[in-house]
């Protein structure tokens, strides 16, 4: 509590923001990236886009002027939509990047602030804490038992002992293992000895995404299928004697219509829009392969304060003198002693800007509760607490779960602990009760454990107090005080999500540090569990071998007691049963098991520097019903990448085989090269992007996870592409047979066949937003974009037929109203026999 004295220090935010100026932001220099000009650029840089520029310029050269025009202003169309794409993308991950980038807590016109690290200057004064990243270069002023990772820059695994009198500078990039300091910053940036060896640090490491990878090998495979298809129709159309200049221009069009080369582009895309849309529901996805591990979880392991809580504490109940006393609204002042430990020994600081004492005491919040009950007015606390000096401290930390400080006030020095109850009684000799000191008996242990059992069994979670006089170890030979119980609530939200976790085959399992008791009387409130025996505490957890936790695990439901290692272990046990786990954590010694997880989940609010880089998500507000809205939207996005991929490969299908069987059964091309260019503009593009926005089905958290290890053609999405695929392409060729068989002239006949194909593909397009539902039963009014890029391709296709000029471009006729017949029907005879064939699956 000494650093109330130095609250006034630091720079103001004018001071800052000049400096600001002077010395850059403190960042390291990173490679620069792609231009949008390059972006775009690079949209041309494929084979089959050269071979059909190339072709395009022959055919201008041959005087087919406006076919030429024509497809390269499609090509560069294509190309502008690839552009947007992978700009926005570009821009969404940039974003998420700035999100995550670490902060640092720094004193800014004599309050404490938490800044975005790149905005601190030299002259800055910091405050770090153990887990936290060291933000810049500078020199130590005050530290307590700090040890500092510093790995990163000399090698050495072994963390640093800092001190003022000697080890006194700290440096950007290393890391607070243990205790605290505050310092002021030297240099920043480039002139940071990070800077001087040229070592870049990224806050988002950009992996791979393994659906990525697997859709772009797919995707290779493809155009060559693809590739030897075209070859095919074009040697055949060459051998029945059509002309060969058009013959290799249709090749090459429908190569570039049929191949999906954006199959894996999008995936990005998908998961990016994703990840924008989490953002907004508070969780910040640092490593995207997560969107796709995300709907495979099946176990979500939480911590519980902050997380299932509010993480508002309040005291409620205090136990001294023998007697538990239920406090109200009345402020805790009969015992002196309780009260000097628990105000006296915390990490709290004060923003002095603040005049409530609520807004202005920072830190946790148990002991801003110590605190509150105690004091109304800030000024009183800060008179209190100016009036000692604090000689030695212990910092709290998981393992220990203790605090200690030695104080001198007034000349006189005590030592204040407190901290786990179990762990203060274990190191008291003696008893503080009724203003006496005596030796503390076995009843007297009794006792306190009785009155500390009736509060855990009323959710109330217990510290307990302790001092001394004597010097030495700091918390050995203790005198005990007291206990006070206090209550944090259930998050009202957390319920509901609990019981969705358990509907979608999840579960949900607690995590924490407090009694068992306080942990079952929560758990059961939130049907986390329905009786004690699922609860096991650390001290009966580190009982159990391997095999014997195996056999128990599946009738676990909390871990109570438990210590950062054993976190390790219980994700380790659960990855053994084959089980997808998410594991929250907030501090250093918590990183390892969220390392280890499935999807390692930080907290934002509370949680360190290090947790955060070393998970797969960050909790923006620590909220559990966030991580069970990231797990639907995970089954949500990664929903979506199946239905873009069923349409567009469906419908690549349906067009490679329409002209496969024109030449397999020797009829005329019943495509053009442009026209064929204009279907993949008016198919592929938009509608296959805005899939990736569906709102996703009603009962997708009805369903149990998904093995993570499945294909992503598993359940029969490999079939229904074939099927519909090959009901496209047989329609559409049907569609152009019926139009010979009437005798319509063989441009009305290609009309018809280019709006079939189009049109049966934009129902396509609704079809594909269920995997289980027939067309009829979908709501395709629930994804407005969905509807807006589907009226732009009819609207674009209804231009190419009834305005002259583009009419002229794409060789198309006007239609009556028999021929409109003629194509609805076979448009919409496609989704009769789709639905149809569905039911057939169903009922298998």
């Amino acid at each position: 509590m000494e650093q109330l004295k130095i609250r006034e220090k630091g720079l103001t935010t004018a001071e800052a923001e000049k400096k600001l100026k002077e010395c850059g932001h403190n960042v390291l220099e990173v490679s620069k990236r792609k231009s949008a000009i390059g972006m775009f650029l690079a949209q041309f840089n494929d084979f089959i886009i050269w071979v059909l520029i190339g072709a395009t310029i022959l055919s201008g050269l041959m005087g087919e002027v406006a076919d030429a025009v024509t497809i390269i202003i499609i090509v560069i169309m294509n190309a502008i939509l690839g552009f947007v794409q992978e700009f926005k993308t570009e821009k969404s991950l940039e974003e998420l990047k700035r999100l995550a980038s670490p902060t640092a807590k720094v004193i800014r016109d004599g309050s404490i602030k938490v800044v975005n690290a790149e905005d601190l200057v030299p002259g800055d004064y910091i405050v770090f804490e153990s887990g936290d990243k060291i933000p810049a270069d500078g020199y130590l002023v005050k530290e307590a038992s700090l040890s500092v990772d510093e790995s990163l820059l000399t090698g050495e695994s072994v963390g640093v002992q800092k001190n003022i009198a000697d080890e006194n500078k700290f440096f950007m990039g290393t890391t607070t293992i243990n205790g605290k300091g505050e310092g002021i910053i030297t240099n920043t940036g480039m002139s940071t000895e990070m800077g001087k060896i040229a070592h870049l640090l990224n806050n988002i490491k950009e992996e791979k995404s393994p659906l990525k990878e697997k859709l772009t090998s797919l995707g290779k495979v493809l155009v060559v299928i693809c590739v030897a298809i075209c070859v095919i129709v074009t040697v055949m159309g060459i051998i029945r004697g059509q002309d060969k200049y058009q013959m290799f221009l249709l090749g090459v069009s429908l190569a570039v219509a049929a191949i999906p080369e954006g199959l894996a582009a999008i995936v990005t895309v998908c998961l990016a829009l994703g990840v924008s849309k989490m953002l907004k529901k508070n969780a910040l996805i640092r490593k995207l392969p997560a969107v796709e591990t995300l709907g495979c979880t099946s176990v979500i392991c939480s911590d519980k304060t902050g997380t299932l809580t509010q993480n508002k504490m309040t005291v409620k109940a205090v136990y001294y003198d023998d007697k538990i006393k239920e406090i109200d609204d009345n402020k805790l002042d009969n015992n002196e002693m309780l009260k000097k430990i628990f105000t006296y020994c915390n990490d709290l600081n004060i923003d002095i800007a603040e005049e409530s004492i609520k807004d202005a005491l920072i830190g946790d919040a148990t002991e801003k509760a110590l605190v509150l009950a105690y004091y109304d007015d800030i000024k009183e606390f800060e008179k209190r607490v100016s009036s000692f000096n604090k000689i030695k401290e212990n910092p709290f930390d998981s393992i220990r779960k203790l605090m200690s400080i030695r104080i001198d006030e007034g000349g006189n020095r005590i030592t204040l602990v407190k901290g786990a109850p179990e762990r203060v009684l274990d190191r008291c000799k003696q008893i503080y009760i009724n203003g006496k000191i005596r030796p503390i008996s076995q009843g007297d242990k009794k006792n306190i454990q009785n009155a500390i059992d009736k509060m855990s069994e009323r959710a109330l979670r217990c510290l307990a107090g302790a001092f001394k006089y004597n010097e030495g170890d700091l918390e050995e030979d203790l005198i005990f005080v007291g206990v006070i119980g206090m209550i944090d609530p259930p998050r009202k939200e957390v319920k509901e999500a609990v019981d969705k976790c358990i509907k979608a085959g999840i579960t949900p399992i607690m995590i924490t540090g407090d009694h068992r008791k306080t942990a079952y009387a929560i758990g059961k409130d939130l049907n986390i569990c329905n009786n004690s025996s699922e609860v096991i505490d650390g001290v009966e957890l580190n009982r159990l071998s391997e095999e014997e936790l195996n056999k128990k695990l599946d009738n676990i439901r909390i871990f109570a007691r438990v210590s950062p290692k054993d976190k390790l272990r219980i994700v380790k046990a659960f990855k053994k049963k084959n089980k997808i786990v998410a594991m929250t954590g907030d501090g250093v010694n918590d990183a390892p098991a969220i390392k280890e997880a499935d999807i390692g989940v930080a907290m934002g609010v509370n949680g360190t520097d290090v947790t955060k880089e070393a998970a797969a998500m960050v909790l923006l507000d620590d909220n559990f019903n966030t991580i069970v809205s990231a797990v639907e939207e995970g089954r949500v996005i990664y929903g979506n990448i199946r239905k873009f991929i069923r349409y567009l490969l469906s419908c690549n299908l349906g067009e490679v085989l329409t002209m496969f069987l024109s030449s397999l059964f020797a009829l005329p091309t019943p495509l053009l090269p442009i026209q064929i260019l204009f279907v993949n503009l008016a198919t592929d593009g938009l509608p296959a992007i805005a899939l990736g926005l569906d709102p996703g089905e009603k009962n997708i958290m009805d369903e149990k996870p998904r093995d993570k290890k499945e294909g992503v053609f598993a359940r029969g999405l490999k079939e229904k592409i074939l099927v519909r695929g090959v009901l496209i392409g047989v329609c559409t060729v049907l569609s152009f047979i019926i139009g010979t068989y009437f005798n319509f002239d063989l441009k009305t006949c290609r009309t018809m066949a280019l709006t079939t194909l189009v049109l049966s593909q934009l129902i396509h397009v609704f079809e594909c937003k269920s995997e289980k539902l027939p067309l009829f039963k979908i709501d395709i009014f629930n994804n407005k974009y969905l509807v807006l890029a589907v009226l732009s391709s009819i609207l674009m296709m209804l231009a190419v037929i009834y305005i002259p000029f583009l009419s002229t471009v794409f060789h198309t006729s006007q239609l009556t109203l028999m021929q409109w017949s003629i194509i609805l029907f076979f448009s919409l005879i496609i989704s009769f026999i789709n639905s149809l064939f569905n039911m057939i699956e169903k009922e298998k």
